[in-house]
């Protein structure tokens, strides 16, 4: 916990600007900040590239979280996976956060996500995708 002297301005981990009153907690100014969240969503197909469903999704999920630490831009990246078979469900969710559409575009471009991008062509069936600005 940031600990703030009258007149002192912070700013936390997802850029919002935190103020604190004499007297009062913090809270976020008037200024807040928009990141882009970047959500997609794939069904696998049974067999591909010598794995089944399973062994697919858990390669994906491991491509998608390496570029975290490789590809500038992302604040944050979750992916998961379905535990249940379903057909009603996806098999693989990526789940994102960026800075602004500029660090989403690099994203998009970067080579190591156009690898990861190559293989996952080769074993899904179905792809659905947000992108969208939200208030952080």
């Amino acid at each position: 916990m940031l600990v703030a002297k009258k007149g002192y301005v912070f700013e936390n981990r997802s850029g919002i600007i935190l103020q604190r009153r004499p007297g009062a907690d913090f809270f976020p100014a008037v200024r807040e900040v928009s990141v882009i969240k970047h959500i997609v969503m794939w069904k696998l197909k049974d067999e591909a590239e010598g794995r089944d469903r399973k062994g697919n999704a858990a390669k994906m999920k491991h491509a998608l979280e390496a570029l975290k630490g490789s590809v500038p831009g992302i604040l944050e990246l979750e992916v998961g996976t379905q535990f249940e078979p379903n057909e009603a469900a996806h098999d693989v969710v990526l789940y994102s956060i960026f800075k602004d559409k500029a660090g989403l575009e690099t994203y998009m471009k970067h080579p190591e996500h156009l690898k990861v991008v190559e293989f996952v062509r080769k074993v899904v069936s179905d792809r659905k995708v947000v992108d969208y600005e939200a208030q952080e």
